[in-house]
């Protein structure tokens, strides 16, 4: 009999196109994973998809299954849901996922006029599965994500909200404070101040210097924003952030300048699952959300 765990994994392959990837996204064991697709293929007297084709390849039985699973799928998930909510009453927990450490501040106002509309609602701000936000919503965790890096999964949707501008930002005497753009070359080996997070998450390295072949100086963190604003007035390093963290400078001596000619602008999403019991509450705080960010 073909089983729900098999239609799972079809899906991550289509998603991920790989057995590595597919495996990782349903957290368990390639060999494990190897197994199941064999149980499968033995069930049904067939293969389903093409060994060694890249990209992955499905033989016409893997995509009436992946057909099947794309049917059934998203109907168990909203069914389970109902179920474990309670049919008949409706779900006032909102949990909000951020993927970025300096927007707490600037989404209190956010907060405070989604409680005026939702009184009854509790709502649940959280960076705690920061690193693996977009796979805590998939697996019902969360039940909206905000996030500048979408990750394409059958179950959840995305709805841009706006555009936001990442800016350098230096002591007022730093040799760059009087440049009207800066170029990745000239932050070669200049020290990074940043949140906690992986130089290879930070939106400086990937959209900035990755691409130029340019490699930055030693990456300092700081837990809080108005700690790593001190630290950049007192010239320790040289940061990158979202044009909102810069009002919270209150009279620090800094500048901020635009990345490149162009400037660096990023994408910010909300995830949230369509078929989920509170998705109507999850589309009244992302109207919130965009429309704030709409005066940033």
């Amino acid at each position: 009999m073909i089983e729900l765990r098999h239609l799972r994994t079809l899906i991550a392959l289509k998603e991920t196109g790989s057995l590595a990837g597919a495996a990782a996204k349903r957290f368990v064991t390639q060999s494990a994973l190897s197994h199941q697709i064999k149980e499968l293929e033995t069930r049904i007297s067939s293969a389903i998809f093409v060994r060694k084709s890249k990209p992955l390849t499905f033989t016409p039985e893997g995509v009436r299954l992946l057909q099947l699973a794309n049917d059934i799928l998203p109907k168990v998930m909203e069914t389970e849901h109902e179920l474990k909510q309670g049919l008949d009453d409706e779900n006032h927990q909102l949990r909000v996922g951020i993927e970025c450490h300096s927007c707490f501040r600037w989404l209190m106002p956010v907060m405070a006029q989604f409680r005026e509309h939702h009184s009854q609602a509790n709502l649940d701000l959280s960076s705690r599965h920061l690193f693996d936000s977009l796979n805590a919503l998939e697996a019902g965790d969360l039940d909206v994500v905000l996030t500048s890096d979408p990750v394409p999964a059958q179950s959840i949707t995305y709805q841009h909200l706006f555009d936001f501008e990442v800016k350098l930002v230096i002591a007022n005497d730093h040799p760059l404070a009087n440049e009207p753009f800066v170029s990745p070359a000239q932050l070669t080996g200049l020290p990074i101040l940043s949140y906690p997070v992986p130089i290879q998450r930070m939106d400086i390295y990937r959209h900035f210097l990755e691409p130029a072949g340019i490699k930055p100086g030693p990456q300092i963190h700081c837990d809080l924003t108005m700690m790593l604003l001190q630290r950049i007035a007192c010239k320790d390093g040289i940061a990158a952030l979202p044009s909102w963290s810069i009002k919270e400078a209150h009279g620090l001596s800094l500048t901020s300048i635009t990345l490149g000619k162009e400037g660096l602008k990023r994408p910010l999403f909300g995830a949230y699952r369509p078929h989920n019991a509170n998705s109507r509450l999850a589309q009244d705080w992302l109207n919130l959300v965009a429309k704030e960010g709409a005066n940033k």
